[in-house]
């Protein structure tokens, strides 16, 4: 058999394999696979460097399927590479079966969750600007597109930033098989389209036909040829290819063959072909930046600085000890200061620009290298990358998120960049971790926490600047809180994070002149939360009045509220918190507009206190 009548027949064996797996789970999306049956056989056969055994080789090529609906194709790439078995490919989609329904790196060989569409192009960039920028290696990111993907505005950012960074390591090969889910795409088989659009944003542009396996090997062939630019391979496929009943149909997406066993026989039958893949020629150390002893920035107790900037410091120290750590900032650096960290460390700081869906995405990829990435930007704009962050604790990945501008406390720049829904967006992704510092040395110890903290881990920072509250030789333990004042006679328990532990602490000031006493906690760690001391303090206090710089919904509120939801003596718990639409002012005038700002934390205590009497 030549080798191109081997890649016609492992391609008809990967799209057999593909509805024989739909068709086993009942489920599953065969047709989108079929359509690029060729482009992964002669991949798989030729061109791909990769072993199976050590997918760990730090010259092994990547191999991302953005359109991660086509994981059948995948599951049988594996099996032809030997990589699973016959019995596991057709566990495809089955409770405890590793082949889910869409990519998870649950399976070694996969990098990134893919199946929200839009994201393993953007995620690829990261693992690309890895392999040119920090390792300093020569491998190459292959990546599997859909053409309905293109409609997503995280695709372009990717091709706009990888042509900024000239990716030339990286491989778009884009599935036109025109239909989507439910009829054509935005272009149909326009693939001139794809391609002017490709090299407007700084790429090579090869058109394919994507069922000739020649001329697809020629695509490859060129493709690796490379001049410094990443690479669009533009494939005109049928979606279904190789069964009359479902070729190039519309209605068929998502669905398994009505008779699989007649589409098996007119696919030629089932095979059992396997690939040796080849390995990288030999194996390399990646660049690792040397670490020298740095000390942790401290400020004096009562000393004003911003949380933010305390952000700053820290990492660029931390940054000096720890050669892992990369910074990524979306073009705000002078104000969230992830800019301190580019003029100390430059190579291992990247500038994302205004594409927050790029600014996350790439920040994965570069996790899966093993670097310890902070994405960085305003609180408020990570709610463009929300589906990335999402899908990152799908792909359990390990990143640290940090969040400036947060809340009203921000004055005059108004609603559209205040940051007031985070905290409630990242306690409900799984796994996560909230920190919300109130001072410089805590946010120093926070920022240093964070660095081993497996999964998502979020910090808010806050623009105002504020008072030390605590000494530089405190400790902060993820999951705490800290009593910050109290006495044996409080009658309330006020709950606060950030630039309203502050107003509490001022607010517990003048109640004490009125003889009323309050028990104030910072519950800096929002997620992991320090339910045992909240329980403590409702004991002794039996009031808890909680007061944020966010929105209730999801917020420290709920957060205290959700502790005490199953007990049978529930504390009285008053929430205050931003629940009308801001706007403009001052920040002082902006947080008693919130009715957040120190008198409205002591009226409602004084409420409290007045609407149960005063315990003896």
């Amino acid at each position: 058999m030549s080798e191109q009548e081997h890649w016609r027949e492992l391609a008809q064996q990967l799209r057999a394999d593909s509805v024989r797996a739909a068709a086993a789970a009942g489920s599953g999306h065969p047709t989108s696979s079929m359509s690029a049956a060729e482009l992964m056989a002669v991949l798989l056969a030729k061109h791909l460097r990769y072993d199976f055994d050590r997918p760990e080789l730090a010259l092994g090529d990547h191999l991302i399927f953005s359109k991660g609906h086509a994981s059948p194709l995948l599951y049988s790439l594996y099996k032809a590479a030997g990589a699973i078995s016959d019995e596991e490919l057709l566990s495809f989609r089955k409770l405890g079966s590793r082949l889910e329904g869409h990519p998870t790196p649950g399976l070694p060989w996969v990098d990134v969750a893919t199946g929200s569409l839009g994201q393993g192009l953007p995620c690829a960039v990261g693992i690309a600007l890895s392999a040119k920028r920090l390792e300093r290696l020569g491998y190459r990111v292959w990546v599997l597109c859909g053409d309905s993907e293109m409609a997503e505005g995280s695709m372009w950012e990717a091709f706009d930033h990888a042509g900024h960074e000239a990716l030339g390591n990286l491989i778009a090969i884009i599935d036109v098989n025109r239909l989507g889910q439910r009829g054509e795409t935005t272009l149909g088989w326009d693939t001139a389209a794809y391609v002017r659009r490709a090299e407007a944003f700084g790429w090579r542009a090869l058109e394919t036909d994507g069922h000739d396996v020649r001329d697809i090997d020629r695509a490859y062939e060129q493709a690796l040829a490379s001049d410094g630019r990443p690479v669009a391979i533009v494939a005109r496929t049928i979606k279904g290819k190789g069964v009359a009943a479902v070729e190039n149909r519309n209605g068929f997406h998502g669905k398994p063959l009505q008779d699989p066993e007649a589409a098996i026989r007119e696919l030629g039958g089932q095979r059992n072909l396997t690939v040796r893949v080849r390995s990288p020629a030999h194996d390399a150390a990646p660049h690792r930046f040397e670490a020298q002893h740095a000390l942790t920035p401290s400020w004096e107790v009562g000393e004003m600085l911003a949380t933010r900037r305390a952000f700053g410091e820290a990492l660029v120290a931390l940054g000096a000890s720890d050669g892992r750590i990369v910074v990524l900032d979306g073009e705000v650096g002078n104000s969230t200061y992830a800019g301190l960290f580019a003029d100390a460390h430059p190579e291992r700081y990247f500038e994302m620009y205004i594409a927050e869906q790029q600014l996350v995405a790439a920040a994965v990829g570069l996790q899966v290298r093993g670097w310890v990435p902070f994405a960085v930007t305003f609180a408020a704009f990570f709610s463009r990358a929300y589906d990335f962050i999402r899908m990152a604790a799908v792909s359990a990945a390990d990143i640290r998120l940090v969040g400036s501008h947060c809340g009203v406390s921000i004055g005059e720049d108004g609603p559209s960049q205040m940051g007031l829904e985070d905290i409630a967006a990242l306690r409900a992704v799984q796994g996560s971790t909230v920190l919300y510092p109130s001072c410089a040395n805590q946010t120093a110890k926070l920022v240093a926490a964070m660095v081993d903290r497996p999964g998502i881990v979020y910090l808010r920072t806050t623009r105002a600047s504020t008072p030390a509250l605590y000494g530089p030789q405190e400790s902060f333990q993820i999951g705490g809180s800290r009593v910050v004042h109290c006495s044996d006679r409080d009658e309330v328990t006020i709950v606060a994070a950030g630039i309203t532990l502050h107003e509490a602490l001022a607010a517990a000031e003048q109640l004490a002149r009125e003889d009323i006493h309050t028990r104030v906690i910072d519950l800096y760690s929002v997620k992991p939360l320090d339910e045992q001391t909240l329980i403590d303090a409702a004991e002794a206090t039996g009031a808890i009045v909680t007061v944020e710089d966010h929105r209730p919904e999801g917020g420290i509120g709920e957060a205290a509220l959700e502790v005490f939801a199953g007990s049978a003596s529930r504390p009285r718990i008053v929430t205050l918190a931003v629940r009308e639409m801001p706007t403009s002012g001052t920040p002082g005038q902006l947080l008693e507009q919130a009715g957040i700002d120190r008198e409205h934390i002591a009226r409602a205590v004084r409420v409290l206190i007045g609407a149960r009497g005063r315990r003896a």
